[in-house]
């Protein structure tokens, strides 16, 4: 594939603002407002794959799961996954092709409900550790995992359903992907991590109830369709040491060894930024030339060289 290929991973700002009620109306305005980096490179002629997060959306997909279990039966978080990566994908899509359209862009945009290989021996599939669905009581999380699924972890706050997060292999539709970017048109695809799967003996591919982190996704992507560089765009600038403290200072370029020893040292905590470096890290390890962190508006900037922390082979 060309070497000007690009992975694109949009976070959960992209699409939903913390403390808003979430309403489609709000989730498509933030998506326009969020794909000027998206139109910028498209018009510099890039080769584009788009993965996006789907966290709330999931959660409030289970959520009218329990509430209508008792009147309709309820659809397994696998299915809940694949649903969700093809309504947020027909926004992303349809907002992308109108903004392409108004900069005089002539590129088509296409969303592919993708599934992602994942091992089903993965330790997660025994002891699940993420968190999904509301905050609850103990009691009604636990009849929750009972009645649907999963097991409940104590959070701040209360109880929720934890739910396995197995790595990515593999996307399965990956020659499809490759095939329509190289042939310039923008496809989004993994949406949410995509939907995981794994290959039976006798029946083919199977689901799984579990989801996969975003970043991880979109490295694997970014192997299977041979892309130049991974973007991850967030809601913060680059990658700190000691983020949120006096003493934080940013860290704009790692060698790959570099991030993986500030991953087992922790220095970037447990939160999010931690598998966003490890995902980073792992695409450029596999092949990729770059990857780089940078805060959602900062896209083509970052992409230029100038914003954002980029990940890069060691010499």
């Amino acid at each position: 594939m060309s070497a000007r290929t690009i992975v694109l991973a949009l976070g959960g700002n992209a699409l939903a603002q913390p403390g808003e009620e979430g309403t489609i109306t709000q989730q498509f305005r933030h998506t326009r407002e969020s794909l000027g980096a998206v139109v910028q490179l498209a018009a510099e002629g890039w080769h584009i794959a788009i993965v996006h997060g789907n966290g709330p959306q999931v959660g409030n997909a289970l959520v009218r799961n329990e509430l209508a279990r008792d009147v309709v039966p309820p659809l397994p978080l696998g299915v809940l996954v694949a649903a969700t990566e093809g309504w947020i994908g027909y926004m992303i899509q349809q907002s992308l092709q109108n903004a392409l359209a108004r900069a005089g862009v002539a590129r088509q945009v296409v969303t592919m409900v993708t599934q992602v290989l994942v091992d089903p021996d993965d330790p997660e599939m025994r002891s699940p550790s993420k968190p999904v669905g509301r905050t609850l009581e103990e009691a009604d999380a636990r009849e929750l995992a009972r009645d649907l699924g999963g097991d409940v972890v104590k959070t701040k706050g209360g109880w929720r359903r934890v739910v396995p997060s197995p790595r990515p292999q593999a996307i399965v539709e990956r020659e499809m992907i490759a095939a329509l970017v190289s042939a310039g048109h923008l496809v989004i695809a993994a949406g949410g991590g995509g939907t995981p799967v794994y290959r039976h003996p006798t029946l083919g591919l199977e689901g799984v109830d579990a989801v996969i982190d975003k970043d991880r996704a979109a490295a694997i992507l970014g192997r299977d369709i041979g892309a130049e560089a991974l973007v991850i765009l967030t809601d913060v600038d680059c990658v700190y040491l000691d983020y949120g403290e006096p003493t934080q200072r940013a860290i704009p370029r790692l060698t790959v060894s570099q991030a993986e020893e500030l991953l087992d040292a922790g220095e970037l905590g447990s939160g999010s930024m931690a598998p966003k470096v490890e995902a980073a890290a792992e695409f450029v390890r596999r092949g990729g030339r770059r990857a780089i962190i940078a805060r959602l508006d900062q896209g083509g900037e970052a992409v230029a060289g100038r914003a954002g922390t980029e990940i890069v082979p060691d010499p």
